[in-house]
This record gives C-alpha cells, sequence and structure tokens, in this order.
C-alpha cells in the first residue's frame, strides 16, 4: 500500500525524539516530542498557514452493553472515562491560543469541546457544523460485526457504495465530502497564523486526516485514531498545502485503556 503513515521515530540527541511520515516524506514537518513531558513540541503556525487541531471523543458507553454494536450518528454519551480523557485533551489543548473552537452536533463532541473552550481565554462559545458528525449508519444502528458480516463490512470499508446502509446510512465518499466542506468554512473562519480547534469522531476525523496524507478514500479506514487523541494539520492559506503535524496523540495521564470496538 503506497499510503502514508505517521511513524515514531527513534530519540534523537537531547531528551526528544521525533514523528514523521514514512515514504518519501510527502507532507512531513515532523514535531519533537519531549520525553520529559511525553508531548509533541511544536513550533509556531507557519508563516502564511493555519491550524487545526482534530480531536476525537472520549471513550462512550456502549448502546448494545455487553454485546458491542455499531452506532455511528445515534447520540450515545460518554462514559466516566470518557468524560476524563476528554478533560485531559483539552488540558493539552490549553497550552495554545485557539481561534475557534468547533464541534459536532453530538453530545459526545459536544462535551470535549466545551472542556477545550473553557480552557481558553480568549475563544468565543462553541461553534457547531452539522458536517462533523459522526458517519451515519443507518439500518446497521444496533448490530454487532457479526450480525452485519465481515464481508459486508470490507466492502464497506472498500466503498463499494451498493452495500451502503439502508435507513439514512451513508457511505465514506459521502461522509467525506461534508466533512470537508465543513471543515473549509472552519479554515475560512480562522485567520492566517491562527489556529482552531474540532472535537468530532473515529470517521470525520479520518476523512481529514487521509485528505491531508492524499490518501484514497478506500484506505481512510485504515488510520488509527484513538479516543480522545489530537492530530494536528497545518494549512497553507495560499496553496492549500496540507502539512500533517502529529496523528493521534493521546496525551499520558494514568487513565486506564478506553474501550474502542464497534462506532
Amino acid at each position: 500500500m503506497a499510503a502514508l503513515r505517521l511513524l515514531a521515530l527513534s530519540i534523537i540527541t537531547g531528551s526528544c525524539s521525533s514523528f514523521t511520515l514514512g515514504a518519501d516524506g510527502k507532507n512531513a514537518a515532523p514535531a519533537k516530542m519531549c520525553e520529559v513531558e511525553k508531548i509533541p513540541i511544536l513550533d509556531e503556525v507557519p508563516k502564511g498557514y493555519k491550524r487545526l487541531f482534530m480531536v476525537r471523543h472520549g471513550e462512550v458507553i456502549n448502546p448494545g452493553g455487553d454485546r458491542p454494536v455499531y452506532y455511528g450518528a445515534m447520540d450515545v454519551s460518554l462514559s466516566p472515562l470518557g468524560e476524563l480523557e476528554a478533560i485531559e485533551a483539552a488540558s493539552y489543548l490549553s497550552r495554545f491560543d485557539l481561534q475557534h473552537v468547533a464541534s459536532s452536533p453530538l453530545s459526545r463532541a459536544m462535551f470535549g469541546a466545551q472542556k477545550v473552550c473553557d480552557n481558553q481565554s480568549n475563544s468565543d462559545d462553541v461553534v457547531i457544523f452539522d458536517g462533523f458528525k459522526e458517519l451515519d449508519r443507518g439500518a446497521w444502528c444496533g448490530k454487532t460485526k457479526d450480525e452485519i458480516g465481515a464481508d459486508m463490512l470490507a466492502r464497506f470499508d472498500a466503498c463499494d457504495e451498493s452495500v451502503t446502509p439502508g435507513d439514512g446510512g451513508e457511505s465514506y465518499p459521502t461522509l467525506k465530502s461534508r466533512v470537508i466542506a465543513s471543515r473549509d468554512d472552519l479554515l475560512e473562519m480562522t485567520d492566517v497564523g491562527k489556529a482552531s480547534a474540532i472535537v468530532s469522531h473515529l470517521q470525520v476525523t479520518r476523512a481529514m486526516l487521509s485528505d491531508a496524507l492524499g490518501m484514497d478514500v478506500k484506505e481512510m479506514a485504515s488510520l488509527k485514531i484513538a479516543t480522545a487523541s489530537i492530530t494536528c494539520v497545518d494549512y497553507c492559506s495560499a496553496t492549500g498545502n496540507q502539512v500533517v503535524r502529529f496523528q493521534s496523540f493521546k496525551p499520558e495521564s494514568g487513565l486506564e485503556q478506553s474501550k474502542d470496538g464497534a462506532n
């Protein structure tokens, strides 16, 4: 597969290591990883660029209980651990001056977005974008992976739109189109040299990250995005060039590992 990946490199001189992209290094501008604080060290937003931090919501209470089911755009609640994860992500982002904090309209994302906003001294209220809502699983909502079938899910991930679930279900291309439109609206609101944040979902973050990496939508499902993790991308306002600084960074906080199954 020719898709680009973010790879952790070995520790370099001093107390910091680097993150960069594989393959030919396209879209790479490594952020150093401080081995003391265990956080990426970012330079200022480059001249002529805008920066977006993409945050996935924390762990949820799966509506299927002990039989994890797909829920997609259903408005499921964060678990107590998921709330703590969201607070940790907001704490990391408090070190940056964010012009806007955007969110999906679903409550699990809005909780985290409000925590981010509460930690900002100059940010306005959370801005809701319907386009950042999670992928609608349609008729697959409430079903397990086994009930849907491994073959159907594989065909779905490969963007075979003939298997898109009914009852309002979306395909990855449909999702990516609306997500990128909302991302562009947020970039338009964000001034050059400034940063904004989006708190949303697994598939929404995959859509934006895959676009930045130049990945085919058929490869989008391979991207790993942990619960309450943060991805950072810089955008050139003149050329549209996208530079991934880091992917799926999750602050180390001593919390237990989240459950992250069907979604």
